[in-house]
């Protein structure tokens, strides 16, 4: 949508637009956008609350005001969208639970979910997964490279093109992480709506488990670019 906004303004219409991604807003550095700390997917924030909504839209438009640009404003909304826990909170809430299911190792549960993840490929025609160029059927080296990762910042693959940082890629292999892990239970319990896929990842699962664990180490680092990349992992 940045650069989307850049291209229209250079053809002479003016635009606004939302971001759910600070820092790449920061790099494309559109005319004017808003910044919202929404979880993936709701743009304007809490569903079925038009009057949210609108606020929402009205502070997007409100950056029309601004005497030069590029313009990046925060919305003032700390919580998330009504109804869609955050994933730190599921994961806090489920290891509290002594009755949840203790669920396979990370590798182990990747190829347990292959199977469901190539039907939903086959019955869909698409995918999610791709972000890192590497195939579903390698995924358990990029476990293996997370799981370093959750220990160290000398972690490392040799599938990471060079002009991306270890934190970014980090980021990428846990976004096509997700993507499998959604898609394939969506294969496996077709009648699970998006908030039991949410509860079911982050909650239940040892890749959801994973992902938390870097994020917290990143958050715990104080470095105000790691953690911009922890808040993007586990949304």
């Amino acid at each position: 949508m940045s650069v989307l906004a850049r291209v229209f303004e250079s053809a002479g219409l003016t635009t606004v637009a939302v971001a759910l991604v600070r820092e790449h807003a920061e790099r494309v550095r559109p005319p004017r956008v808003l910044w919202v700390p929404f979880y993936f997917g709701y743009a304007l924030g809490k569903p079925d609350d038009p009057d949210f909504q609108h606020q929402v839209i009205a502070a997007m438009l409100a950056t029309l005001e601004a005497e030069a640009g590029p313009v990046l404003a925060d919305y003032p909304e700390e919580a998330g969208p009504i109804g869609m826990p955050q994933a730190s909170e599921v994961a806090e809430a489920s290891n509290g639970n002594s009755s949840a299911a203790k669920p396979l190792d990370a590798a182990g549960e990747v190829t347990a979910l292959r199977g469901y993840y190539e039907r939903w490929q086959e019955q869909r025609g698409r995918t999610a997964v791709g972000i890192t160029g590497i195939p579903q059927r390698r995924f358990r080296g990029i476990i293996r490279f997370l799981e370093a990762y959750a220990e160290s910042d000398d972690a490392d693959m040799d599938e990471r093109p060079a002009d991306v940082s270890v934190p970014q890629f980090a980021r990428y292999c846990a976004d096509d992480l997700k993507a499998f892990c959604y898609e394939a239970r969506m294969a496996q319990r077709p009648g699970d709506n998006e908030m039991d896929i949410h509860r079911w990842f982050w909650g239940e699962t040892a890749v959801g488990a994973l992902i938390d664990s870097i994020t917290q180490r990143l958050n715990a680092t104080g470095d105000a670019k790691l953690q911009a990349t922890a808040y993007g992992l586990s949304r």
